[in-house]
């Protein structure tokens, strides 16, 4: 499955000419990654970065405290919960990165994943998901 989603997002990424160096998957919890066994994003993001030939390095970031899931909780919530939860690769330093993640609903998760990059000396910081939550109400928007 992670195959055919990067499939169809590979043209809308080439068209964004980015100038990325690293693309990163944003990382699980131990405990999630372990009742899951697998990480959905960095199923889609290593086959789009091998396809946009980009470097991918699966622990470019890597948790620093478990979170609990993100569902259901405000957006201050989201942002109280993500705080500081992630460490970056030293690696990333004067690089481009790009973050990949799955579901974008208020950034808090993207925006603590770029802080913890730019922390560790990245030099610029994109972030690229496969969808976007829209409100509940107000669906309207263009």
């Amino acid at each position: 499955m992670g195959d055919a989603l990067a499939a169809q997002i590979i043209p809308f990424a080439e068209n964004l000419d980015w100038q990325i160096d690293i693309m990163i998957p944003v990382p699980l919890g131990k405990k999630r990654g372990k009742e899951r066994g697998y990480n959905q994003v960095a199923m889609i993001a290593k086959p789009l970065a091998m396809a946009l030939n980009i470097q991918y390095a699966s622990h470019g970031l890597v948790r620093r405290k478990e979170t609990r899931s993100q569902v259901g909780l405000s957006s201050q919530e989201r942002r109280e919960n993500i705080h500081d939860a992630f460490q970056a690769w030293k690696g990333v330093s004067g690089k481009t990165i790009l973050v990949f993640d799955d579901v974008a609903t208020t950034g808090s998760t993207l925006s603590s994943s770029a802080d913890a990059l730019l922390l560790a000396g990245a030099k610029e910081v994109y972030a690229l998901t496969v969808a976007r939550a829209l409100p509940q109400h107000g669906l309207k928007h263009a």
